[in-house]
C-alpha cells in the first residue's frame, strides 16, 4: 500500500476528531453559549449539512486542481474555521464555522477517496478505501475521547484548539507525500461531468446512496447524543464518557480494518449482515440503556458494525461507480454525511418531544429498519424485473456486481 494513502489516513484522522467530538462536548456547549441540548447537537448536523453540500460542489470546483494543491487548501481552510470557532462566544458563529469547515473537510474527502483508490490495484480498492475511513476511526479511538476529557478539564473550546494543531502535521504529510497532478490524471481523457452524473444518479447507485444514508443516520442518531444518554439514563459519571467514545471507536477501527479486507470479495454479505445486526444492536442498547454493563459491552459491538458496514456501502459505491472517477468520493461522501445531517436532527426532534434519553436509539433502530426494508424492496425489483430486449440477466458470477443490496 502507497504511503500516501495512509498519510491521507492521517489528514482524515484530524478532521474526524472535529467531526465527532462533539458527542461529548454538547453539554458544555450548551451552557457555555446558553442553547439547548438539541441546539448543541444541531452543530453536527450544520457540519454535516456542510459536507452533503460540500462534497459535490468542492468536488467539481477542484476536478482540475492538482491533486495537491486541493488537499491543501482545504486543510488550511479547515485549520482556520477551528481557531475561529475557538475563540467566538457566539452559536451563530460558531454554527457557521463548523458549516464552514465542513465544506473544506467534504473537499478533502472527496479528493482523498478518489486519489487513495487510483494509487492501488483493482483487488486493494476496498483496503485503501478502509484506510482513509480508518482516519475517522482513529479519531473516535483517540481523537473524541481526548476531545472530550479536553472538554472536561479545559472547556470545549480546548479540544477545538487542539484539532487545528493536530491537523499541522497532517498538512505537512501531504505536502511531502502526496503527487500533485490533478485529481482527473488517470492516463486518459477526463471523464465529462454529465457522464458522471447520470452514472451516479442510476437505478445501480440510487438504492445504494439510500441505504448508505440511512445506516450513517442511524450512527449519527445515537452517537450525537451518546453522552447524554450515558450520563442521565445509564447513571454513569462524565469520566465514563471518553472511555465509552474510545470503546465505540475501538469498535470502528475493527469494523473498517474486516471490512475493508473483505468487502472486495463479499459486499453483499458484509452489508446485508450487518445492517441486520444494526437494527437488532440499536434496540438491543435501547433496552439495555439503564444496565451499565451490558451498556458498555454493546458500544464497542455497535461501532464495529456501523463503521464495517459503512466501509462496504463506500466500497460498492466506488466499485460501481467507475465511470464517475471524479464524483465518486463525493457522492459516497454526500450520502455519508446525509445521513449525519438527519440523524441528529430525528434524535433531536425526540428529544424536544420529551421521549427521554432512550428515545434516539430507537430512532436508529427505526431508521435501520427502513434502510432493510429499500434493501428488500430493491432485491425484490431487481429479480422480478423481466430483462429488456438485448439484455441479459446477471449470472451468477456478476450479480454482486449489478448493483442490488
Amino acid at each position: 500500500m502507497p504511503i500516501a494513502v495512509y498519510v491521507l489516513g492521517l489528514a482524515v484522522f484530524a478532521q474526524g476528531t472535529s467531526e465527532f467530538m462533539l458527542s461529548g462536548l454538547v453539554s458544555g456547549i450548551a451552557a457555555d453559549l446558553d442553547v439547548s441540548l438539541s441546539a448543541a447537537g444541531l452543530l453536527t448536523s450544520a457540519f454535516a449539512v456542510g459536507m452533503v453540500v460540500g462534497a459535490p460542489l468542492m468536488a467539481l470546483s477542484s476536478r482540475t486542481w492538482p491533486r495537491r494543491r486541493a488537499l491543501l487548501l482545504f486543510l488550511a481552510v479547515f485549520v482556520a474555521v477551528h481557531v475561529v470557532g475557538a475563540l467566538t462566544p457566539s452559536y451563530g458563529v460558531l454554527l457557521a464555522t463548523r458549516f464552514v469547515g465542513a465544506l473544506a473537510n467534504a473537499g478533502f474527502w472527496a479528493v482523498a477517496l478518489t486519489t487513495a483508490v487510483s494509487m492501488v490495484p483493482d483487488r486493494l480498492k476496498g483496503r485503501a478505501a478502509a484506510v482513509v475511513v480508518g482516519g475517522v476511526t482513529i479519531a473516535c479511538v483517540v481523537g473524541v475521547p481526548a476531545g472530550a476529557l479536553l472538554g472536561e478539564r479545559w472547556g470545549w473550546r480546548s479540544a477545538f484548539w487542539a484539532v487545528a494543531i493536530v491537523s499541522l502535521p497532517a498538512f505537512l504529510a501531504v505536502l511531502r507525500s502526496i503527487p500533485g497532478g490533478r485529481s482527473t490524471d488517470t492516463g486518459a481523457a477526463p471523464v465529462p461531468v454529465r457522464d458522471e452524473l447520470r452514472a451516479l444518479t442510476g437505478p445501480r447507485l440510487r438504492p445504494v446512496l439510500l441505504t448508505m444514508a440511512l445506516v450513517q443516520g442511524a450512527t449519527f442518531c445515537t452517537f450525537s447524543y451518546l453522552e447524554p444518554l450515558l450520563t442521565r439514563e445509564t447513571g454513569l459519571g462524565a469520566g465514563w464518557v471518553p472511555v465509552s467514545l474510545a470503546l465505540f471507536g475501538a469498535g470502528s477501527f475493527a469494523g473498517v480494518t474486516v471490512a475493508g479486507r473483505i468487502a472486495d470479495a463479499r459486499p453483499v454479505a458484509v452489508v446485508a449482515t450487518g445492517m441486520t445486526a444494526l437494527a437488532l444492536g440499536w434496540a438491543a442498547l435501547a433496552l439495555a440503556a439503564g444496565r451499565p454493563a451490558l451498556a458498555l459491552a454493546l458500544i464497542p459491538l455497535l461501532g464495529m458494525l456501523a463503521f464495517g458496514t459503512g466501509t462496504a456501502l463506500i466500497t460498492r459505491v466506488l466499485g460501481l461507480a467507475s465511470g464517475a472517477p471524479t464524483l465518486a468520493g463525493a457522492f459516497s461522501t454526500t450520502a455519508f454525511n446525509l445521513g449525519a445531517t438527519v440523524g441528529p436532527w430525528a434524535g433531536g426532534l425526540a428529544l424536544d418531544a420529551g421521549f427521554g434519553y432512550r428515545a434516539p436509539v430507537w430512532v436508529s433502530a427505526l431508521l435501520m429498519v427502513l434502510a432493510l426494508l429499500v434493501a428488500a424492496t430493491t432485491t425484490a425489483t431487481a429479480k422480478g424485473r423481466r430483462p429488456r430486449a438485448g439484455e441479459r440477466r446477471p449470472s451468477a458470477v456478476h450479480r454482486s456486481a449489478d448493483g442490488r443490496l
